[in-house]
């Protein structure tokens, strides 16, 4: 692994967001935090780690154990609110305008800040998204949300998305990596055509992607491990911001130092053959 007796890296690549404020390109995610009491201190931990390794950009959800992962998180960031960014999600039945309103406030209560920093819809669902833009403008404009954005939305729904607001969307957060790569036939292309980041979920496939022979191999080359290789994979790209998720702080040291591995053309040939790229459309994957 990299940080074994090599010095951690000083500088973290930062992302643009549309309206030009930058964000860590690799920062944490927390699906599952919160799902057993007994691993809640070490959860806390793991983020506190991330953070003083300058992974600040904070993904949550008031889906995630049932809001018990934004209580994890406020209550491993008391006192340096300032130095992370916030992302949280509503879950589709709750939004509505009204619905979309007292969702944010729930969880502004359950992660003990007084703003979320970029506000999702979680995946498309019944509320027509006129209501839900409406909450989220209402919710800039008392100060309790600063961005907002979307997950798991396809190319039709943002094409339907930017028609009603063309230029408010941050993000959309969808599943990828190199055992998913569906979404660079047409959607990828569409975000970046209007700056808009891509944010991964699931970049190493919740470690079923640590088995590949060809990551093993790629690893070894750059005395590194497969989940460095896999994340290295997705930081090379433009537009892209990568949320792993761990508990352990070794595991959390060695999502930081795949900012150090530089992927050559060969890595990346042999990637693309044992991990080809979509030839065609195909529906938007979701875990």
């Amino acid at each position: 692994m990299l940080s074994k007796g090599v010095p951690m890296p000083t500088t973290m690549p930062m992302i643009s967001l549309p309206g030009g404020e930058t964000v860590a390109a690799l920062g944490q995610g927390t699906w599952h935090m919160g799902d057993s009491a007994g691993k809640r201190a070490q959860e806390i931990a793991a983020l506190r780690a991330g953070l003083d390794l300058g992974m600040s950009l904070i993904d949550t959800a008031e889906m995630y154990a049932g809001g018990v992962a934004e209580e994890i998180v406020g209550e491993a960031f008391a006192g340096r609110r300032d130095e992370i960014f916030i992302v949280s999600k509503v879950l589709p039945e709750n939004a509505t305008r009204r619905g979309t309103i007292a969702a944010c406030e729930r969880s502004l209560k359950r992660l003990k800040t007084d703003r979320i920093d970029l506000y999702l819809l979680h995946w498309r669902g019944g509320p027509p998204l006129t209501d839900t833009l409406a909450a989220f403008a209402a919710l800039i404009e008392d100060g309790k949300i600063r961005h907002w954005g979307v997950s798991n939305f396809d190319t039709d729904d943002l094409e339907e998305l930017w028609e009603l607001d063309g230029d408010g969307c941050a993000t959309n957060q969808v599943l990828y990596n190199l055992s998913r790569r569906s979404i660079e036939y047409d959607l990828v292309p569409a975000c970046r055509k209007r700056r808009i980041p891509i944010m991964a979920y699931s970049p190493i496939e919740q470690g079923r992607l640590l088995r590949h022979a060809a990551l093993k191999e790629i690893a070894s080359r750059h005395n590194a491990t497969p989940a460095q290789i896999a994340l290295a994979w997705l930081l090379r790209q433009d537009g892209t911001i990568v949320i792993p998720k761990s508990a352990d702080i070794a595991r959390v040291r060695e999502n930081r130092d795949a900012t150090r591995v530089q992927l050559g053309d060969s890595d990346l040939a042999a990637l693309d053959r044992a991990f080809p790229p979509p030839k065609a459309p195909r529906p938007l994957e979701m875990l």
